[in-house]
């Protein structure tokens, strides 16, 4: 495993999480990017929209399978330097759609974009929790996970501006910029933090331990239940809430900034004790599921319920992170990858039994991702008496994380 570095101070750790989550946002701002500029993307590239919408799943698939596949090729190399190169990989897959019009070529971009991703976010929660207190490891998560949920809130409206006023390939554009800027950075203020001595196949049988599976398939749950009503969440608002078109908006804003607030607070409830925040946070997103059924008619109440679906979603995120992590062990550096490839999967999941219950009503959606929700209840309790191997290592990845409550749910 790697050998302990010296740990900056702490205005020198916040800078270094500052650039984490700003990378991590920058990234983030790309995987989306898509989403708001489908219609431009198929009229320039004379492809339909259901094959623009190819370029979704391109990166999530990229994300999913080729993340943990680069984490696994460059686990032994220093962590700055790979952190580095992703983002170099990065910027080079996002210029290849700017200068070229192949859709091909862009659908296998996207892809390679989503890899780039997969590596950056691992390995920077390996460099997070390193340099963190250990009894700040879940805090040192959430700032660096959280860069997701804001660009989700922020990133995706403000791409999409910049495509209706630049075209799609500004915003592509706009995106190399500022996978750039965070290179500058990372190479200025991040420290240089070694590379595991144990290699992929010695993290392996810890990293991929049924232990670690169970909590990686709470993960599937989890989001398969959100992306299930999320999904068709506008069809929701319209016709069983009765939303104008034009506060559509409004709402999802109310949600993506839920999403927000959840991810840097779930840090703090991590340090806490990761498992209990897992059975709360599966209830609490179970029953504002049940809420958003029961009072889909009232506009005012549905918003709040959105605000308490987005907190309760997220706050769960740095505490999934940090129990696959610990229950890895001694392949922790190997298993920073997987929930990312875990939620994917859920996100890819989700819509496809949401909207297969859509044909039905509006609001079966929402019923859907309530039963997958109250799964979660049950594989979180059952998954908080999971414990860690026995300390076989002194990697401060994994001793930050040992340290904190992964014991039974009902653990003070």
């Amino acid at each position: 495993m790697s050998t302990p570095q010296a740990t900056p101070s702490r205005g020198g750790t916040n800078l270094v999480l500052a650039t984490l989550f700003f990378g991590v946002f920058a990234l983030g701002c790309a995987e989306l990017l898509v989403v708001g500029l489908l219609e431009p993307i198929a009229a320039d590239l004379g492809v339909s929209i259901p094959a623009a919408g190819a370029l979704v799943t391109s990166y999530a698939l990229g994300l999913a399978i080729g993340g943990p596949i680069l984490t696994a090729l460059t686990i032994r190399l220093d962590r700055r330097a790979v952190l580095a190169g992703a983002l170099v990989l990065f910027a080079l897959a996002n210029l290849a759609p700017v200068l070229i019009t192949d859709y091909a070529l862009f659908v296998v971009a996207r892809g390679v974009d989503g890899a780039a991703q997969g590596l950056f976010v691992a390995v920077a929660f390996g460099v997070g929790t390193s340099i963190a207190p250990p009894e700040r490891a879940g805090r040192a998560i959430s700032v660096i996970i959280s860069g997701v949920a804001v660009s989700a809130a922020l990133g995706l409206p403000l791409g999409t501006a910049i495509g209706q006023t630049l075209g799609w390939r500004g915003s592509f554009t706009a995106i190399i910029v500022l996978s750039v800027i965070v290179l500058i950075a990372t190479l200025a203020l991040v420290p240089a933090v070694p590379g595991s001595r144990s290699g992929s196949a010695g993290q392996a049988r810890y990293a991929l331990a049924p232990r670690v599976l169970a909590v990686l398939g709470l993960n599937l749950v989890v989001f398969t239940s959100l992306y299930a009503a999320l999904t068709y969440i506008v069809p929701f608002l319209r016709d069983v809430t009765g939303v104008p078109a034009a506060m559509v908006s409004v709402y999802l804003f109310v949600y993506g900034l839920a999403t927000a607030v959840g991810s840097f607070s779930g840090g703090w409830f991590a340090d806490r004790n990761a498992a209990r925040t897992l059975v709360v946070g599966t209830t609490g997103m179970a029953a504002a599921l049940l809420m958003l059924h029961l009072v889909g008619g009232d506009p005012i109440l549905v918003a709040l319920t959105m605000l308490l679906w987005g907190l309760f979603a997220f706050v769960m995120v740095p505490s999934l992170q940090l129990r696959v992590v610990s229950l890895a062990g001694p392949g922790g550096e190997l298993a920073q990858s997987l929930p990312a490839s875990a939620i994917n999967i859920g996100v890819a999941l989700g819509p496809i039994a949401g909207g297969i219950a859509l044909s039905s009503s509006a609001s079966a959606p929402v019923i859907t991702g309530l039963a997958i929700a109250l799964v979660g209840i049950a594989a979180s309790v059952a998954t908080g008496y999971l414990k860690p191997p026995p300390a076989t290592t002194t990697a401060p990845t994994v001793q930050s994380t040992r340290r904190q409550r992964t014991g039974p749910a009902s653990q003070a």
